[in-house]
């Protein structure tokens, strides 16, 4: 930030705002780096994805055009599909992945007129769509996946368009302690706010449903019974109804609902209201009561009176923040961004009741007023704004303390002008962040450059905006259509040390790793040199955690170390570890909760618990006297349940023997599995599985893994465990871990002329994005056309582990051969590139519950997506 030069004020005019300057009334002013064509060191954009121009269709932006972002990153916008032949406008819903943004699941949304309002819910599953004819449909995945929608419910006040949409809160709210980000407890760094659902079913679960706000005064509110059924009632704000123009809905503390309104003027109020919803006699109440209102400042500065005649945007900074407002007014050249406050402030009582009652302490009347805590002066005109997600604890509202935080992106809100430049603003102190310029934003040199300008047509220009729930990307819809996504540097342009930077990566993959919120966005500012690091502070900060939360984020933390080294190549090869190793944790799981405990025995631990407890201390190397120690009756499952495991037993029967196999090699880091041999929690797991798989072997002999031997006789069984237990005990300490003997390594050298060493197979290239964007390269993309992986770096690295074309295929979690050429419909994950099969081809319970665990999610987290029958 530059000083203030003297007169800075009395020289900035509408053409210096453009050319960079951007003032404060009563503030320091925010001078941007000098202007260049493109991006500057704050923002670049990171790929465009544009639509096939068509002879007879093509997507044209509707006005008004909207966006909305959820914490999936999944990407819903809107477009109107112009038929030139019909001469009719479709009202078209596209969502996106962005991972994959080509892949795009455009819908007719039904809507009879423009769509107004789009709303994720706080899961990111469910998506909300309101249009100009008062209707709203709500939208969710089909089979769970982020490709294909419906909509099965939703609501309509007939005829009156829809200015402003919301969920009803849940109540769960978890409040970010910037100032405490060095700190070791999760629990200092992201604290649980007190904070009460807008209403509650029996019990105190929170009631699931929307709020809508008409431009006829009406607010409207629908529930979602348990049932299915949508419960709706309509209410007017106020008794003397009149033109809303503008809404913003947010909630309070209390379980309140906040609604603020304007008709459009500046020159008239902005009027806030507070909406109760309650459930009375299975009829939803709707109660309303007036809150103070305001004038903007511009209106009452005699200088600016007339200066801008319209509100164009209102919105409340955060949908839980209630108290902090954010207005701006245009006229048709240029704009004025105002920030303001609702505070309590004790109301003066006059000296003649003073003397006769003092009023001391809590005594003294309190009013609510409006309080405006920052200002901008004359802008471009603004064409979109969007606000940050993240809910940051500011102790304070104070602009100094505010400006003390001033480089965490999360303070930022973005705001998009008619020149093609987005800039990203301090959300209280309103002052200059980050800055983009794009390709229609130069600055013109001369008059004449400026009359050309104006002739050539309108500029191309941002119509809709939304940060990623991190604030460390953008994505807008510009005015032909085209969705661009923006970079925007942790550091916000300023030059911070590298442990500065990766703090704040680090500090926004832990919030990540505790909501379960996905952090793609995270990675499109993961350099491969950051890799190494940020992957073991990540563990470090992980072990500091009490024993319960580690469990509670084991296989999280797992998921995102994966993702991390997909970006390196001298990484690459433990990202197949790493899902080896959540692939591990779910079999052991599964096959753990399988066991019984015995009718007439009511043992305090679970038999699965006991079985980790004994083959931790019984450090035998002959699997026969493992088993010995256990209760056998408490692992008596059916023939056909221990037939049906079949698949998932092969695999940890292959994994071992790959393994043990590879031990001989394991000073070669690229190898996959090599982590696993000095990881003495995942050796231990393998170990309990294959005392398990040895005695469910005596029930049914049939489900034990298949080895192709070189001897009849040989117990391959024995031979692994008693080869895996020497090498658990090298390393079950994880503080005292010893280096292989000789002995063991030469067993392990004749493993292959014993045993034939089986194909492990490997994860597949996952064909997103993320890995294009290492350069730091523009990546053009175009709807429905999905780009090539030719000549990428990373992609080489994976070849080693990728079957060869025409080889047969798998379902990486059935573990089953689905051929080289599929014939069943398949589901690929958006994140880790994991298929499996669409539909179950299996019927026995045990398989179903195994199944039940990825219905949602794939095991790294990561959404599904449909994939064509003929998948490469």
């Amino acid at each position: 930030f530059a000083p203030r030069e003297p007169g800075a004020a009395a020289r900035c005019s509408r053409g210096s705002a453009r050319g960079g300057r951007f003032l404060l009334q009563g503030g320091a002013s925010a001078v941007p780096s000098r202007r260049v064509p493109g991006a500057s060191g704050e923002m670049d954009l990171a790929y465009v994805c544009e639509w096939e121009r068509k002879p007879k269709s093509n997507h044209c932006p509707s006005i008004p055009l909207v966006c909305a972002w959820s914490c999936r990153n999944l990407i819903a916008f809107t477009t109107d599909l112009k038929n030139e032949e019909e001469k009719d406008l479709t009202h078209m819903v596209h969502i996106i992945d962005t991972e994959h943004p080509w892949d795009v699941y455009s819908v007719n949304s039904g809507h009879t007129e423009v769509i107004t309002c789009l709303e994720w819910d706080q899961s990111g599953s469910r998506l909300l769509s309101a249009d100009a004819d008062g209707r709203i449909k709500c939208w969710s995945m089909t089979d769970h996946l982020a490709n294909s929608w419906e909509s099965t419910v939703g609501s309509v006040v007939e005829g009156d368009p829809v200015v402003a949409l919301s969920w009803l809160h849940n109540g769960v709210k978890l409040a970010l302690h910037v100032e405490k980000s060095g700190a070791s407890n999760f629990g200092e760094k992201f604290s649980r706010v007190k904070f009460s659902p807008s209403l509650t079913l029996f019990g105190g679960k929170p009631m699931e449903g929307w709020i809508a706000v008409t431009i006829s005064g009406l607010v409207t509110v629908s529930l979602l019974k348990p049932n299915g059924q949508v419960l709706t009632s309509t209410e007017s704000l106020c008794r003397l109804r009149c033109r809303v123009a503008l809404a913003d809905v947010a909630f309070t503390g209390g379980g309140n609902i906040v609604v603020a309104t304007s008709d459009g003027s500046s020159t008239s109020p902005v009027q806030f209201y507070k909406v109760c919803v309650s459930v009375v006699n299975e009829k939803c109440k709707i109660d309303t009561e007036i809150l103070p209102s305001l004038f903007m400042r511009c209106t009452t500065d005699p200088a600016r009176k007339d200066k801008y005649p319209a509100i164009t945007h209102l919105k409340f900074l955060a949908r839980d923040m209630s108290e902090q407002v954010l207005l701006c007014a245009s006229n048709q050249n240029s704009s004025i961004v105002e920030c303001w406050s609702l505070r309590k402030e004790g109301l003066p009582v006059n000296n003649i009741f003073q003397q006769i009652s003092p009023v001391v302490g809590d005594k003294q009347p309190m009013i609510l007023k409006w309080r405006i805590l920052s200002a901008t002066n004359d802008l471009d005109r603004v064409s979109a704004v969007a606000l940050p997600k993240l809910p940051i604890s500011l102790t304070n509202t104070d602009l100094k303390v505010a400006n003390d935080t001033k480089f965490f992106p999360g303070l930022g809100l973005a705001l998009a002008f008619h020149d093609g430049s987005v800039h990203i603003v301090h959300r209280l102190s309103l002052q200059m962040m980050a800055v983009f310029y794009g390709s229609s934003s130069q600055r013109p040199v001369d008059e004449q450059t400026i009359k050309r300008q104006r002739t050539a047509g309108p500029l191309v220009h941002f119509k809709a905006m939304q940060l990623s729930w991190t604030s460390l990307a953008l994505a807008g819809i510009d005015s032909h259509g085209k969705l661009s996504m923006l970079r925007i540097s942790p550091s916000m342009g300023h030059v911070l040390d590298m442990n500065m930077s990766l703090r704040h990566l680090l500090f926004l993959l832990e919030y990540c790793m505790v909501t379960g919120y996905d952090w793609w966005d995270i990675l499109l500012h993961v350099q491969p040199s950051m890799v190494q690091n940020l992957v073991e502070k990540l563990h470090e900060e992980y072990m500091r955690q009490n024993a319960a939360l580690q469990q509670v984020l084991s296989t999280r933390i797992v998921a995102m170390k994966a993702s991390l080294c997909k970006l390196s190549s001298s990484t690459i090869a433990r990202v197949c570890d790493y899902h080896a190793k959540l692939f591990l944790i779910a079999i052991s799981c599964t096959l753990k909760s399988l066991l019984r405990p015995h009718f007439l025995n009511t043992p305090d631990k679970s038999p699965g618990d006991r079985l980790t407890e004994i083959c931790s201390k019984i450090t035998d190397i002959d699997i026969d006297k493992v088993m010995i120690n256990l209760k056998t009756e408490e692992f008596v499952l059916e023939m056909t349940t221990l037939q049906s495991l079949q698949q998932l037993i092969q695999w940890v029967g292959d994994f071992v023997l790959y393994l043990l196999a590879s031990l001989p090699n394991q000073g070669s880091p690229v190898r996959p599995g090599h982590s696993f041999l000095r990881d003495g929690a995942s050796l231990g797991m393998f170990r309990e599985l294959m005392v398990v798989i040895r005695i469910w072997g005596l029930l049914k002999p049939s489900c034990l893994p298949v080895y192709t031997a070189t001897s009849d006789t040989q117990d391959s069984m024995s031979l692994l465990f008693r080869l895996l237990t020497k090498l658990w005990l090298c390393c079950r300490e994880e503080n005292h871990i010893t280096e292989p003997d000789d002995t063991l390594i030469d067993e392990c050298c004749l493993l292959p002329s014993q045993l034939l060493i089986p194909n492990i197979d490997w994860l597949p290239i996952n064909d997103g994005i993320i890995s294009k964007l290492q350069n730091k390269q523009l990546v053009r993309l175009q709807f429905g056309k999905a780009p090539g992986l030719v000549g990428h770096t990373i992609s080489s690295q994976f070849d080693a582990f990728v079957r060869a074309p025409g080889q047969p295929k798998i379902d990486h979690l059935r573990r089953l051969h689905l051929g080289a050429y599929p014939t069943e419909e398949c589901k690929s994950c958006t994140r880790c590139g994991c298929v499996t099969m669409l539909k179950s081809p299996n019927k026995v319970t045990a398989v179903k519950q195994w199944e039940q665990r990825w219905i949602k999610n794939c095991l790294c987290g990561g959404l599904w997506r449909r994939m064509p029958l003929s998948y490469s």
